[in-house]
């Protein structure tokens, strides 16, 4: 989406080599920003995989949790009245490079797209994931977010320090990412200044 696309821009901007790994988007990527297409979960999965090791994974794609259990080769027609519908579970990434002790980044950021109980289900995200920074947003405002140019957020660092972006571009909230990102890399900086 849009915040991860921008995020890649930015990192590529202070000098991060950076692959972005996108499902179907109308955003074109920089020449110097090298660019994997997927389109579903077990290929974003895949090509994350073949990525490793990297020093910095930012997982700020809204990847679906759950996919159907079974795929019909043919057409399902609309008067099929389907009793349930079984689903499977999709492989977190971001729990995946949080907790992958072989190839673990130095730095992992994970996303939270909540609709209540921001800060805290937030912050259960980062524990349980393993990652180093959530950046969370209210998925529920109209106003921002999904199918935006503008969010606004919060983003946690694993010590419960929080800092709060109120409503501005998403490329502005990238380059205070990519900052943020560069200083904990770098410094093992623990603020947020």
């Amino acid at each position: 989406g849009k915040q991860g696309y921008e995020i890649a821009m930015a990192l590529s901007r202070i000098g991060v080599k950076t692959t972005l790994i996108t499902g179907p988007s109308d955003l074109i990527s920089k020449k110097e920003i090298k660019t994997k297409k997927i389109v579903s979960a077990s290929e974003m999965f895949s090509e994350v995989k073949k990525c490793l090791p990297v020093d910095i994974a930012v997982c700020a794609a809204a990847v679906t949790d759950f996919k159907p259990l079974k795929k019909n080769k043919s057409k399902i027609k609309k008067d099929y009245q389907p009793k349930s519908i079984e689903l499977s579970k999709n492989i977190d990434i971001a729990e995946y490079l949080g907790k992958n002790n072989k190839h673990r980044p130095k730095l992992v950021v994970c996303f939270a797209a909540e609709t209540e109980n921001l800060s805290r289900n937030a912050i259960s995200k980062l524990k349980q994931k393993n990652c180093d920074l959530v950046v969370a947003n209210d998925v529920s405002k109209i106003d921002s977010g999904f199918n935006s140019d503008y969010n606004r957020v919060s983003i946690i660092d694993n010590s419960g320090k929080i800092k709060i972006l109120k409503k501005t571009k998403k490329s502005h909230i990238a380059n205070i990412i990519a900052e943020i990102i560069l200083k904990k890399l770098l410094f093992n900086d623990r603020s947020f200044n």
